[in-house]
């Protein structure tokens, strides 16, 4: 099974609580940045709350439908992806605050854009979902 195709819910095993939390987290922001995620509705609706809302680097609001919508004809994005600065931070029992900077760099034009996002995640019976989402572009 790969990491893009497990559920939710599954926590890595390690002893460390906060690592666990961290790494964990981390991996569900990188599902939603997978170019092959992101082309599936079914993994994304599974990923996000059903009051998700996202400000985007562009400064425009999303719900969740129009980021489902807008997700699946995104297409196909040639790109690299690193996060850097990756933190996560309880907020209350089952919810949590993600921190991160982001770099995409197009293969094919070689254009670098780089982004402060925050995320809060949600803790369901069904697993974790994303409730809030923001991107905020760096000059």
């Amino acid at each position: 099974m790969s990491r893009r195709d497990r559920p939710a819910r599954s926590w890595p095993v390690r002893q460390d609580k906060r690592f666990q939390m961290n790494e964990f987290l981390r991996e569900l922001e990188e599902r939603l940045l997978d170019p092959a995620v992101r082309r599936d509705r079914a993994q994304v609706d599974a990923l996000l709350d059903a009051e998700f809302r996202e400000f985007g680097k562009s400064g425009r609001a999303f719900d969740k439908a129009e980021i489902l919508d807008l997700l699946e004809q995104e297409g196909e994005l040639q790109y690299t992806l690193a996060l850097e600065e990756f933190a996560a931070a309880t907020l209350a029992d089952g919810v949590v605050l993600v921190t991160y900077i982001s770099t995409w760099t197009n293969l094919e034009t070689a254009e670098v854009v780089r982004a402060r996002r925050s995320s809060i995640w949600v803790q369901h019976e069904d697993g974790w979902k994303m409730r809030f989402h923001q991107g905020t572009r760096i000059p």
